[in-house]
């Protein structure tokens, strides 16, 4: 039992604001093109037309749940083709898996939507507010007129990205130009005014005023990713036996990579005042660094200006720290990245992704489907013959209208002496299937009395589907009930 003198652990900490300063440097601008490309790419796709004939949506990305279908340009999912969907879910974890082995938490740093909108966020609160000093200022300073209107300034164009953001949303779901109109005029369905609202209300609170707090407490990832990492993995880190002791430094004092005592780190707190989640990258690898590098780009920019070597603060593996304290030169890069581990999740992710391309070329245009209706097993004519009757179900999965021809054989592939097939309702053996549509159908196959077949109990049959437009075909194996005794 604990003492009552002794806290307890804190499972959680109030926030503290933090006002990150603004950098310059490769990082910073690979992560200000990953920015613009996931955010067009997030509002831009459901306003993609792609014509797919007549009766068929034209949206080119289109989530249909009423019909229960997915189109992706010239792709279309059916519901029985979920195994397409749940491939993309595993590669994109195997992808998770492989990015996090080869190089940390490279998602969490640059394309992660907490940390994406984050970005915005800033970038707007920078925009208003100023740079780092003059936010810190505007927090410490007592409420007035200007604060006020800066704030309510703030907060509108955020709440506008959020707004967009839900509404960007709810537009994969439906034909995005008749969806906008509806919102306008107060005519859309109350579900999307709510899913809406949710996901307007949940993006600017987390991106404005929650921010680090997702990625530390709501994330399950930070704690995930370490069975993911090894000491081969890339990561950001901060090399300490060349930074320490760090000081100030005076005109003229050499430091270690001028072969000094003192360490290069002048203890500028340029890399904390750069980090978006707050932390000193110098106390060592800690759960809350995404790897956004940014505190990278920092340090380079101050040893550029006093004259020391870059990469004080710099993607490292940890396997290469007792090579390079004693001098000696670390592993490539390329070596660290392709090891086993690596080498396995890649072609794991690669594996499904090619067997997802063969699956999709090699699916039929249309799909059959066959059930015997077993009660009663058949049916004895008024002249003899058995009759048995089937549930014929044939899914169009084309953009047009097709004819279909229905044909049945025995086990050796011949049409079965003196049996018929007839369809419901239909003068031949042909069936209309409108576009992109399922028809279902009842089938007849009648025997004559006397035949192998009436008089043979249970026979294995062949059921044909032909495409009379391209001449494809499909079969389906199914049974034919005679007379048992």
């Amino acid at each position: 039992m604990s003492s009552p003198d002794i806290d307890p652990p804190r499972l959680y900490a109030a926030r503290e604001p933090i006002f990150p300063r603004r950098v310059k440097g490769w990082f910073r601008n690979l992560k200000w093109i990953i920015m613009a490309v996931t955010l067009a790419i997030y509002y831009v796709t459901p306003w993609i037309r792609w014509d797919r004939g007549p009766g068929m949506p034209d949206q080119a990305v289109l989530v249909d749940l009423a019909n229960r279908r997915f189109y992706f340009f010239w792709i279309e999912i059916w519901p029985h083709e979920f195994y397409f969907v749940a491939g993309l879910l595993v590669m994109a974890g195997l992808g998770l898996f492989l990015f996090t082995s080869a190089l940390g938490r490279v998602w969490c740093g640059y394309a992660c939507p907490q940390t994406v909108w984050t970005d915005l966020f800033i970038l707007t609160e920078r925009w208003v507010e100023g740079d780092r000093n003059a936010r810190v200022r505007l927090w410490n300073a007592p409420w007035d007129a200007r604060k006020l209107r800066l704030r309510l300034t703030k907060w509108l164009l955020w709440l506008l990205i959020a707004l967009a953001t839900g509404g960007a949303w709810i537009f994969y779901f439906t034909d995005a130009p008749t969806l906008l109109g509806n919102l306008l005029a107060g005519q859309a369905h109350p579900v999307a005014y709510t899913t809406m609202a949710i996901l307007t209300a949940t993006t600017f609170v987390f991106g404005g005023f929650a921010r680090e707090q997702i990625c530390i407490y709501a994330c399950p990832w930070p704690r995930i990713q370490a069975a993911m990492m090894d000491e081969d993995t890339l990561t950001v880190a901060y090399r300490d036996w060349r930074g320490e002791p760090r000081g100030k430094l005076h005109k003229g004092e050499a430091t270690k990579s001028d072969g000094g005592a003192k360490g290069d780190c002048i203890d500028c707190m340029a890399c904390v005042n750069v980090c978006p989640m707050g932390i000193d990258i110098r106390d060592g690898q800690q759960m809350e660094c995404i790897t956004c590098a940014l505190c990278i780009d920092a340090c380079d920019e101050v040893m550029g200006r006093i004259g020391k070597p870059r990469g004080l603060i710099d993607y490292m593996a940890l396997k290469d720290e007792t090579a390079e304290r004693a001098g000696a030169v670390p592993k490539p890069l390329m070596k660290h990245i392709l090891r086993p581990r690596t080498v396995l999740y890649f072609t794991l992710w690669a594996g499904i992704g090619v067997a997802l391309v063969v699956a999709l070329f090699l699916r039929s245009p249309f799909d059959l489907n066959v059930t015997p209706v077993r009660n009663p097993l058949y049916v004895t004519m008024a002249d003899g013959a058995i009759r048995n009757t089937y549930a014929l179900r044939l899914r169009n999965k084309q953009g047009d209208a097709r004819d279909f021809t229905v044909s049945v054989a025995g086990p050796d592939g011949a049409a079965p002496q003196g049996v018929g097939l007839a369809l419901e309702g239909l003068p031949g053996a042909a069936v209309s299937v409108p576009a992109d549509s399922t028809h279902t159908q009842r089938l007849y196959i009648t025997a004559e009395k006397g035949s192998a077949l009436a008089e043979g109990g249970q026979a294995e049959l062949t059921l044909w589907v032909e495409d009379a437009t391209d001449g494809q075909r499909a079969h389906v194996d199914t049974v034919f009930h005679g007379r048992s005794e």
